[in-house]
């Protein structure tokens, strides 16, 4: 990160009467993440998206577990998303466009990064379990929808081909943070924002043509 651009953190508190999620994100000092929600598996796929998005992550999640996972998921990807958009201030001269590949064993995912202040989720995994470590797989798309949705990026998330439903969910993660990494690097060679709009703001998540 050049030396006259502000820090990029971003932290974000969710409480309600289900959850209750604590998320911190530095986009340019990446440190072993630290993420505890009490859902193992999912825990995993947090810390996967840390180290490889290079992200310092500060992940704390609690909620009512004993009716299922499904709100915990999603906060913690409303939480993410939040603290993604908040840590990237009002200085979006970055790459902006980004894609990636990554390969896990038998499994192989794709992973398409715009971001472009409008959420869109192309979600193309279908994991070959619906369980893995206890966790419910269909929450994958729950939690990714959520970020996007609060972060204001595109996603275009595919699997290529896997078996292994473990090593598919991973490998899709692991794509993502590959290229949200890329995406989000700071390009301050640029002079104005990469944008016919001359904006990657929230007034570009209107519908509209162009970008």
């Amino acid at each position: 990160m050049s030396s006259n651009m502000k820090k990029r953190i971003g932290k974000v508190r969710r409480k309600t009467r289900e959850t209750e999620v604590r998320v911190e994100v530095d986009l340019d000092a990446p440190s072993p993440p630290d993420v505890r929600t009490g859902i193992g598996f999912f825990d995993h796929m947090l810390e996967a998206l840390g180290v490889h998005g290079r992200l310092g992550l500060v992940i704390e999640g609690k909620g009512d577990l004993h009716v299922d996972q499904h709100h915990l998921v999603e906060d913690v990807g409303i939480a993410l998303g939040s603290a993604i958009r908040e840590a990237l201030g009002g200085d979006l001269r970055i790459r902006r466009f980004a894609q990636a590949y990554a390969p896990l064993d038998d499994a192989l995912a794709r992973a398409v990064v715009d971001v472009s202040g409008r959420a869109y989720l192309h979600y193309g995994v279908t994991p070959s379990r619906d369980a893995v470590g206890g966790f419910d797989t269909s929450l994958v798309r729950e939690f990714f929808q959520a970020l996007t949705s609060n972060a204001r990026i595109n996603l275009h998330l595919d699997l290529v081909r896997g078996d292994n439903a473990h090593h598919q969910i991973e490998a899709a993660f692991k794509a993502f943070a590959l290229a949200l990494r890329d995406a989000l690097a700071p390009d301050t060679g640029l002079t104005s924002v990469p944008s016919t709009k001359g904006t990657l703001s929230e007034e570009s998540s209107q519908r509209g043509t162009g970008a």
